[in-house]
């Protein structure tokens, strides 16, 4: 499981497009909604270097399942803080459902035009599965992860306030979901959910 990986070479451009777009999403959308510390913090950019976390990328290459660095942002300067938060954590998922699009678009129309060669076809097929698999692992309600930040932006004050107290503890929980298999309870069926409607939306468009 822990060995050479003949794939990585074309996993790894697929991890960073995965990455990048997503926090560069996050950060764009704080921007636009008045919060300027994501380009003073250089996090509006789509160098992947800005955005690696360390422990979340082991964890990506590893079992396929990870995080970047958060992209700070000061909820104080949207004009409706609540909403704002909200629509900064969906920014980074929504980016990577529609990178997925853009890829399978991508190989659909390469591979009708005789072009698609076997190493891009792989670089193009890792980057459609790691978009996906970014999008629906970002949404799970644990903190840091953006379906977190979207639950407690949605409770009430006080289940929020101990909602967040557990982020600490959240990525050694996240650890031991992937380690028992038991993260494929949530992530398969939203995975193939959102598999199936991009396939059909890409078998009508070719």
């Amino acid at each position: 499981m822990f060995g050479f990986d003949e794939n990585m070479i074309f996993r790894i451009p697929a991890l960073l497009i995965a990455l990048t777009i997503h926090e560069y999403a996050h950060a764009r959308v704080a921007v636009w909604l008045g919060d300027n510390t994501p380009r003073m913090m250089g996090r509006l950019t789509l160098n992947p270097i800005a955005h690696l976390d360390p422990f979340g990328l082991i964890m990506l290459w590893l079992f396929k399942f990870g995080w970047a660095k958060p992209v700070p942002i000061n909820p104080n300067n949207f004009a409706d803080w609540r909403k704002g938060n909200i629509l900064v954590s969906l920014a980074g998922p929504i980016s990577n459902v529609i990178v997925a699009f853009v890829a399978a678009i991508t190989y659909g129309a390469l591979y009708k035009l005789h072009l698609l060669s076997s190493g891009i076809a792989m670089i193009i097929s890792f980057t459609y599965s790691y978009n996906l698999i970014f999008a629906v692992f970002n949404m799970i309600p644990l903190p840091p992860l953006d379906g977190s930040k979207v639950l407690m932006n949605l409770l009430p004050g006080r289940q929020a306030y101990f909602f967040e107290r557990i982020e600490p503890y959240a990525p050694f929980i996240l650890m031991a979901l992937v380690l028992f298999n038991m993260i494929n309870v949530f992530i398969g069926p939203f995975y193939s959910a959102l598999d199936f409607i991009i396939n059909q939306l890409v078998g009508k468009i070719l």
